[in-house]
């Protein structure tokens, strides 16, 4: 992973918005609607941040008519453990 990717993907996560978001797609997809009634912000805002969750790569999406449907994207767990990894090494056994 580059240094812009990294960038991107610690972007994403600086909000306490879009690590709702995640906490919230962790149980599996949701549809567009759900998302706005549980965050309690507006269409425009959430299409902000989902537009940044996808674009990083941590969240995939699919269409279903004019809904949206988002999930944790499925090497979401890896990138994110890469980033760790190239910053702060390999966990030690204990």
């Amino acid at each position: 992973m580059n240094d812009r990717e990294t960038v991107k993907i610690c972007k994403a996560l600086a909000d306490e918005n879009r690590l709702n978001i995640l906490r919230l797609l962790r149980n599996g997809e949701l549809c567009a609607c759900h998302l706005l009634e549980d965050l309690h912000i507006t269409q425009p805002t959430l299409s902000h941040h989902m537009k940044l969750l996808c674009d990083c790569g941590l969240v995939d999406y699919r269409k279903d008519g004019k809904w949206m449907h988002y999930s944790i994207a499925k090497d979401a767990h890896a990138k994110l453990s890469a980033v760790t990894t190239e910053y702060f090494g390999e966990e030690e056994s204990r």
